[in-house]
């Protein structure tokens, strides 16, 4: 099964560990990140907008999902990439894209207003992605 996901959220699983915005929004991205950690080989769809980890954005919360800045954020990171929305391509050619195009200060420049950057779990993500190192595994797996 294809798992749908827009520009940035390539850069959020790799800093994923099993925070969020809601318990159900944790599940979610929990099942997804695991999914494409234990099977690297997964389809990739690249989506324009809400994707599989919107879908569980908790409704009584304020939306990000359809800002222009995210959109905005998504298109810088498919270009860095060499991607395009409509493409898909397996999470395993995604982390050797990231790893030979993104660099873990890329974070802080993109990423500006995103209320887990301050964590550094992305630019940590990203610098295990440079070194060829798979999505780590969440905190209660270890």
């Amino acid at each position: 099964m294809t798992v749908r996901l827009r520009g940035h959220h390539l850069l959020c699983l790799l800093g994923y560990r099993g925070m969020g915005y809601s318990p159900e929004y944790v599940a979610n991205m929990t099942a997804v990140h695991e999914r494409l950690r234990r099977e690297p080989q997964t389809p990739v769809a690249l989506v324009d907008g809400p994707d599989d980890l919107c879908a569980c954005f908790p409704r009584d919360r304020e939306s990000h999902c359809e800002r222009a800045g995210v959109g905005s954020r998504d298109e810088t990171v498919l270009a860095r990439l060499g991607l395009r929305t409509g493409e898909v391509r397996t999470w395993e050619e995604i982390e050797r894209r990231i790893a030979g195009r993104v660099v873990p200060s890329d974070i802080a420049r993109w990423c500006v207003t995103c209320p887990w950057r301050p964590y550094g779990v992305c630019e940590e993500g990203v610098s295990r992605a440079n070194r060829g190192l798979p999505l780590a595994p969440l905190p209660d797996e270890k």
